[in-house]
């Protein structure tokens, strides 16, 4: 599991053409949360309180449910003996009805096959008979807690039948209550017309999510299924390329979300053969081609008594096998929900479970991220994998992104460290390059899967518009189990708001002075441009001891300053590395005043090489020849913004190698394209 890409776009299940069509559907998310808590929200018309029956006052009836030929029932109204629960929920207790909703449906599909997990979401012991009072309530995962959501049991009907998700026993509820209940959450019935899968699994788990196309997956399919399966993970499969309500050849529907419900090595009188156990929450409709319920000859080659043990039937219920080959080929999107061993612990059939550790934190504007020690102590039990590593999966969850109305731009980075566990600067981290990232997505959860050498590693949770606030969720998921800890700030480090502005005895303003110029010069007050640093910079020479300086300064030496310090590729700097960068200037600021003996604002040629040793660099006589073509003036001196821009420049090119020197033996080996990189953006 070590060598898949992620599917790096998402597609909703039921196209727009569908969901636009309802009538809330312009609607921001931060309304519907609203509306859902709202405790004033109108009746449908027509529908008479019922004494001692509980009715729901918050739940959102859209206009699509408020018309004349739509008629609310309860249960006991719609057949004589209703049941909340018929010999289990099962998937094939889920047909879908008039909604746009398959990527829920196929989520339930899926938590069905754990009764354990089914049971959170759907609590056991309620019924129509004793204690009934016409409420019923289901559980779902909301940003690291478990939400009680309550609803009556009114239910919507047309022509004599329910609208919306039915049991195929006609006299069951569960599922059709379920569904309201979801609806709820979300902001009511149209509110669930398109989606994704992978969110529906989450909501209902609290499962880490990832996206895949299957077209990626660079080893052998069945090994990777085989692997998700045993870990218990819930799989949701569709065929994007081709036009919803329409089908291939097969059968299979496009755009159309399916559940995989295992996946199974069959005896044939010909050899094993591997197939695929699918279903479709339309409770029909099946695949038609090899080892299908219709025409599947195939199935004569195999024992009843094979077929007994991988429990097939056949009837046209949705329910379906495929071979592995054709799923590959009928399928281009997978959708994984993964769940720890906390979720499964009552999972008699899962073999290793992910073992996981939680955190909840928050982004302070203008302080550094917070860091996470993550301590990898014992490799897989992979004997294909001859490296000998641990597999993990980071997830980094915005929280509260509906009530906020706000989705960060959110990155994840782990960088090797050693076993002190000590809080790592934002000036030390310049210098390290992450062993693994996962760069700037504005989504709720990003999920950065990899796998590393046991050891000690710092964990970033990091976002590039530092001057926000806001919280998340950080969870990781390892094989063997790890250690994660939070790791403190030195209070030292820790810059208070309240902290008086400092006399501008150095030469250039403090850090919380430079907090004032980066949100008065930068963009948005969040990032930083070469224009933006050279006016920021600009100012604060002129305010400061090295004022007249500021003429040496050029924009083509700002815009240097940020290539240098721009870590992501992104033209700009935020603040996590526009502090970075200060501390640095500001260091070697001092190194600079220390040398200008004469403090006409330049350092004499032979004053170069002291203050480079100082900065701890040390250079040969010949990169001094060279240093002294490319950063001097004609009279070689150096200015005080041509110093800061030489100390930069070998700081950065200096830590490039470093990084690529890993054993440490003074040489490195780059491709053309790491090459260029280094050379072409500094």
């Amino acid at each position: 599991m070590k060598s898949f890409q992620k599917h790096e776009f998402e597609f909703k299940y039921e196209t727009e053409s569908t969901v636009r069509r309802k009538s809330s559907s312009s609607e921001s998310h931060l309304n519907v949360w609203e509306r859902v808590k709202s405790p004033t929200l109108e009746f449908p018309p027509g529908i008479p309180l019922q004494d001692g029956l509980y009715v729901d006052s918050n739940f959102y009836f859209q206009h699509m449910l408020i018309s004349p030929d739509v008629v609310w029932k309860r249960p006991k109204e719609i057949c004589e003996s209703p049941q909340f629960i018929v010999n289990g929920a099962t998937h094939l207790d889920i047909c879908q009805g008039h909604l746009s909703d398959c990527w829920f449906l196929s989520a339930v599909a899926s938590l069905s096959l754990y009764p354990s997990l089914m049971e959170r979401v759907v609590p056991p012991g309620q019924s129509f008979q004793q204690g009934y009072n016409g409420c019923f309530f289901f559980q779902f995962w909301q940003y690291g807690e478990w939400c009680k959501v309550q609803v009556d049991d009114r239910l919507p009907m047309r022509d004599g039948q329910l609208m919306f998700l039915k049991s195929s026993d006609k006299s069951e509820f569960w599922s059709s209550l379920l569904e309201k209940a979801y609806a709820k959450l979300k902001g009511g019935y149209t509110a669930l017309n398109m989606g994704f899968p992978h969110e529906a699994m989450a909501d209902m788990t609290g499962g880490i999510t990832e996206v895949f196309t299957v077209g990626s997956l660079s080893r052998d399919l069945g090994s990777f299924l085989r692997c998700l399966l045993q870990k218990g993970a819930l799989i949701n499969c569709a065929n994007s390329q081709g036009a919803l309500e329409k089908s291939n050849g097969f059968g299979i529907l496009f755009r159309h979300a399916y559940s995989v419900m295992g996946l199974e090595t069959i005896q044939t009188k010909t050899g094993p053969v591997e197939v695929v156990r699918v279903y479709n929450p339309w409770g029909h409709s099946e695949w038609e081609g090899p080892w299908s319920d219709k025409s599947g000859i195939e199935w004569l080659t195999v024992s009843k008594e094979e077929q007994n043990r991988v429990q097939r039937i056949n009837l046209d219920d949705g329910e379906f096998w495929m071979a592995l080959s054709d799923f590959q080929h009928n399928f281009d999107i997978m959708e994984v929900c993964h769940l720890s061993d906390d979720t499964l612990s009552a999972g008699g059939a899962i073999k290793r479970p992910w073992h996981c550790t939680s955190y909840h934190g928050k982004w302070i504007p203008f302080q550094d991220p917070p860091q996470y020690k993550l301590t990898l102590l014992e490799e897989d039990d992979d004997p294909s994998d001859p490296e000998l590593t641990c597999s993990f999966l980071l997830a980094l969850m915005q929280k509260q992104t509906r009530k906020s109305g706000q989705l960060l731009p959110v990155a994840l980075l782990i960088y090797k460290v050693g076993s002190e566990g000590e809080f790592v600067s934002s000036r030390d981290l310049s210098h390290m390059r992450p062993v693994i990232k996962h760069s700037d997505e504005q989504r709720r959860e990003v999920v950065l899967r990899g796998c590393l050498a046991p050891g000690h590693y710092i964990i970033i949770p990091a976002t590039s518009e530092g001057n926000r606030m806001g919280e998340f969720l950080l969870r990781v998921l390892t094989e063997k189990g790890n250690h994660t800890v939070p790791v403190k700030k030195p209070l030292t480090d820790v810059i208070s708001p309240s902290e008086p502005l400092s006399p501008r005895l150095s030469g250039l303003p403090s850090i919380t002075e430079a907090k004032d110029l980066f949100m008065k010069h930068c963009t948005k007050g969040s990032f930083c441009r070469p224009l933006d640093l050279y006016n920021l910079l600009t100012e604060a020479i002129v305010k400061g001891v090295f004022a007249g300086s500021e003429k040496k300064l050029s924009l083509e030496i700002c815009k240097s300053f940020v290539v240098l310090m721009d870590s992501k590729g992104t033209g700009h700097l935020d603040w996590m590395e526009f502090q970075a960068l200060w501390e640095k200037l500001r260091k070697w600021t001092g190194i600079f005043m220390t040398f200008d003996k004469n403090k006409n604002h330049t350092l004499e040629y032979q004053e170069i090489p002291q203050a480079l040793t100082a900065a701890g660099i040390k250079v040969d006589d010949f990169i001094l020849q060279l240093i002294s073509l490319r950063y001097t003036e004609p009279d070689l001196t150096v200015s005080f913004p041509g110093f800061l821009f030489l100390l930069l420049k070998l700081d950065c090119m200096i830590s490039k190698f470093r990084s690529f020197d890993i054993v440490g033996v003074g040489m490195i080996t780059v491709n053309c394209r790491q090459f260029l990189t280094m050379t072409m953006y500094n």
